[in-house]
């Protein structure tokens, strides 16, 4: 009676604006151990790098890249400018803003810059391309990002015009309608001659589209400069993400935030830019046939089509089932696995490719103390990309309940809270995909397709999608947690699985660095070299214990040096003798080469960040900008070549005490 009492009142108080179906998948809560990574996921309930390699390939020039508009040739456009002509001889103003309906972009063109500046361009972004080095100083390319350039001929009506997406999402938990790309214009897909990896080429601040509502379609220098920077840094982490080719002033440009600022564009690029917001609005309105129709676009587009899709688990998720971790896939898209409320047909095998992926990416998030700031559904990717950069950080001290957005008041997309964020917006896909896997083996009938559910059928379709998506959760929850687990054991320099590593090694880490207040990444960048024959005693491990500290010394509440020392040599004990079981008594030098290559010494810190933005856009450098860009590259480095030793030791040293934990705002 009392949990009745209380799913009530949560229904009515938190999900009012959500239908019953799928609530029960938010509220499931298994029983777990205590300890603090536990505590941080038991909400979970309910290339190269990231790109592929081109080998010898050198690259092709702008022109000769192949582009093409899959996007635009499969998918319906506004019916109020259907062609590109359409769309061209309009005005601006006749555009938009205005609502969309029925479709998934509009074609728009970028307003022109006028002299523009190229700030900045990414040497590994060029090269996953697919363009050679060089081409970066033509002419078209300098035209092509800051949107003077595109490839569709007026006179001809041929080429590849641009478009800009439509989208919705839930915003801080609330329904937010019809939001889309409301200064991110893409150009054309491109696709690497060696890789043949495809990629949708778009200007971020390229201008007023139909989906810009209130505001100017520009983007600032300030954040433009931090999305630059952070994307091309995440992919050099390994943490899938959206990329940044370039960064272009638009001097002319001003543009009106807090302040008056100088305007930018930046040029991105990701195999797609569909988000969860884009069902979120079409499922809003009530349109099944155009869900129906994206769903198949992104199974058949986006991934690598139906057969590549995980099968059914012939078992309960777990972290340490083969079956979970690496599910076996090539299952004909007609074909209907399971029976019973627990059948998948390919639409649920879809919607957990989703999850899976999007699993994958939280991991590295948590591994990594990276924090978006603001995961609302319209910035959550379907491919698992980390998406959209506004108010976003890396911690600097380990504080779990830290969110880098000074307007998330109730800290509801913090640091700790990103699992289950991420979680709470799959569940809103799994209410738009809700018909679709609920129909099972029915999915493709005529009945189904051309009307819909019948009353008879629709009790089944709920239960079947309600636990086909309660199992999907836990099937989430398996996979962030092995593939969590995965990367603190390299960065911990573990080869071995350990179940007590858990609490041992990684809990204890967490729980000595908050205490402490010590630095998150400085923590495994520091423990890398320390040596094992040097934490024979306990007075040789209270020695070592000071090289995590800041540089004033020991800081935390009731935090003294004796006290600091003593906690951290005694977790250094329980690391070293954890270690030597892996490496044995003279593999420290092995052991720290594997170490430095998962361990960062740079990453982009908000003050890095903030210092860089200052010096170029009030000190008028330029030069700093490949110089952070080169170590954001190649963040497992020693050192770099950018000409400056002391700025590079600088950035990669001790936070700022006034400069730790900075937060910023959505602007931008």
């Amino acid at each position: 009676m009392l949990n009745d009492l209380l799913y009530k009142t949560i229904k009515i108080l938190i999900f009012s604006l959500f239908p019953y179906m799928l609530l029960r998948t938010l509220l499931h809560r298994p029983q777990l151990p205590t300890s603090r990574l536990i505590q941080m996921t038991a909400h979970l309930s309910n290339g190269a790098l990231n790109g592929t390699s081109n080998g010898d390939f050198a690259g092709v020039s702008l022109q000769d890249l192949p582009k093409s508009n899959v996007f635009t040739s499969k998918l319906p456009p506004d019916p109020e400018y259907k062609t590109p002509s359409a769309s061209h001889n309009a005005s601006r103003e006749d555009l938009g803003p205005r609502m969309v309906k029925g479709a998934l972009y509009t074609f728009v063109r970028p307003e022109k810059t006028p002299d523009p500046e190229l700030l900045g361009v990414s040497p590994a972004a060029m090269r996953d391309i697919g363009l050679r080095s060089g081409e970066e100083d033509t002419t078209d390319f300098k035209a092509l990002v800051a949107g003077n350039k595109i490839y569709w001929d007026p006179q001809t009506e041929k080429g590849i015009y641009p478009w800009a997406q439509c989208y919705g999402g839930y915003q801080f938990g609330s329904w937010a309608g019809q939001l889309g790309d409301g200064r991110a214009i893409s150009l054309f897909e491109s696709t690497n001659p060696a890789t043949s990896t495809r990629y949708e080429i778009q200007l971020k601040g390229a201008g007023r589209t139909p989906y810009s509502r209130f505001a100017d379609g520009k983007a600032v220098l300030r954040s433009s400069i931090r999305e630059f920077i952070v994307s091309e840094a995440l992919n050099a982490l390994h943490i899938p993400s959206t990329r940044a080719l370039s960064l272009t002033l638009a001097p002319k440009a001003r543009v009106r935030r807090e302040r008056i600022e100088p305007g930018a564009i930046v040029a991105r690029f990701a195999q797609s830019w569909l988000r969860i917001g884009t069902f979120d609005l079409l499922r809003a309105r009530g349109d099944r046939k155009l869900l129906r129709t994206l769903a198949t676009y992104v199974a058949e587009e986006v991934y690598s089509g139906w057969t590549s899709l995980p099968s059914i688990l012939p078992e309960p998720a777990s972290t340490t089932s083969t079956a979970t971790i690496k599910p076996s896939r090539d299952v004909p898209p007609e074909k209907t696995e399971g029976e019973g409320l627990g059948a998948e047909n390919r639409f649920a095998r879809l919607y957990r490719e989703i999850v899976r992926r999007n699993a994958l990416t939280v991991a590295y998030w948590q591994a990594y103390a990276f924090t978006n700031g603001v995961l609302n559904t319209d910035n959550t990717s379907l491919l698992g990309l980390s998406l959209d950069f506004g108010p976003f950080a890396f911690l600097d001290n380990f504080d779990p309940s830290y969110t880098p957005n000074h307007d998330d008041h109730a800290l509801r997309y913090s640091y700790r809270n990103q699992p289950s964020i991420i979680w709470w917006n799959l569940v809103r896909l799994g209410e738009s995909f809700g018909e679709l896997i609920g129909a099972g083996a029915d999915v493709d009938g005529e009945q189904f397709i051309n009307k819909g559910v019948s009353k008879e059928l629709a009790p089944e379709l709920i239960r079947r999608a309600e636990t086909i998506i309660e199992r999907v959760g836990e099937e989430y929850k398996a996979v962030f947690l092995a593939e969590y687990t995965r990367l603190m054991r390299l960065r911990f320099g573990l080869l071995s699985e350990d179940p007590k590593d858990f609490d041992a090694i990684f809990s204890e880490a967490l729980d000595t660095m908050e205490a402490l207040q010590l630095d998150f990444n400085h923590f495994f960048r520091r423990l890398c070299d320390v040596r094992v024959r040097d934490l024979a005693t306990e007075e040789q491990r209270k020695k070592i214990a000071h090289k995590f500290f800041h540089a004033e010394g020991v800081t935390g509440l009731g935090n003294n040096e004796e006290k600091a020392r003593t906690r951290i040599a005694a977790w250094l004990e329980t690391w070293r003798d954890r270690v030597r079981k892996d490496w044995g008594d003279d593999g420290d030098e092995r052991r720290e080469a594997a170490m430095k290559k998962v361990n960062p010494k740079f990453i982009p810190r908000s003050w890095v960040l903030d210092e860089l933005i200052q010096r170029v856009e009030h000190g008028g450098e330029r030069k700093v900008i490949s110089q952070v860009m080169e170590m954001a590259l190649n963040p497992f480095e020693d050192e770099w070549e950018t000409g400056d030793k002391e700025q590079e030791e600088r950035f990669c040293g001790d936070v700022p005490r006034q400069n730790r934990q900075m937060m910023c705002s959505c602007s931008s």
